[in-house]
């Protein structure tokens, strides 16, 4: 089993920053991958980054990136979301997932992030 506790969201104006943060207990090797993903009302989840490999490897949305950054911090047990010039768009539940390759068996609760124009 693994527990993902998201925290960081808040409301920020258009060009603002915030930054995300997962903390994960259980499994170490069901969190070989770990990601965040998030959805606005009436929209689909989508993906927003990925961070894999032993934290070597990354992948963002394309409308996401040169914006956010994702990370982790291995001896915290912590992925981070960096995210700056934040946009209205950027509005949604920003959610952790994790999983051992990527199939993201386990989701956090979600925090919610506002960005007002």
């Amino acid at each position: 089993q693994v527990q993902l506790v998201e925290s960081g969201g808040g409301s920020v104006q258009a060009g603002g920053s915030l930054r995300l943060s997962c903390v994960a207990s259980g499994h170490t090797y069901s969190r070989n991958c770990m990601g965040w993903f998030r959805q606005a009302p009436g929209k689909e989840r989508e993906g927003v980054a990925v961070i894999y490999n032993g934290g070597r490897s990354t992948t963002y949305a394309d409308s996401v990136k040169g914006r956010f950054t994702i990370s982790q911090d291995n001896a915290k047990n912590t992925v981070y979301l960096q995210m700056n010039s934040l946009k209205p768009e950027d509005t949604a539940m920003y959610y952790c997932a994790a999983g051992p390759a990527c199939d993201f068996s386990y989701w956090g609760q979600g925090t919610q992030v506002t960005v007002s124009s």
